[in-house]
């Protein structure tokens, strides 16, 4: 996809934005990440959080199927 000369030259003016650097600044500072418990993953926070993110697209469950390898490999 080209980026057309106008949409170039409006980009490198809001790189230039003091402004902006700032809020991006400020954004970054307060964010936090809600499955950190304490410096460790919560599990069980993530596994409710997609519980319910599934429920709400109203994506049915599968049934769980017991997996038979010897030799997993991520």
């Amino acid at each position: 996809m080209k980026i057309s000369k106008k949409a170039k030259k409006e980009l490198l003016e809001v790189s230039q934005s003091s402004s902006l650097r700032r809020d991006m600044r400020e954004i970054a500072s307060n964010r936090h990440n809600p499955f950190l418990k304490d410096g460790r993953v919560d599990v069980d926070a993530y596994i409710e959080f997609v519980t319910q993110f599934n429920e709400f697209i109203n994506h049915a469950a599968k049934p769980f199927q017991l997996m038979i390898d010897k030799n997993i490999k991520l």
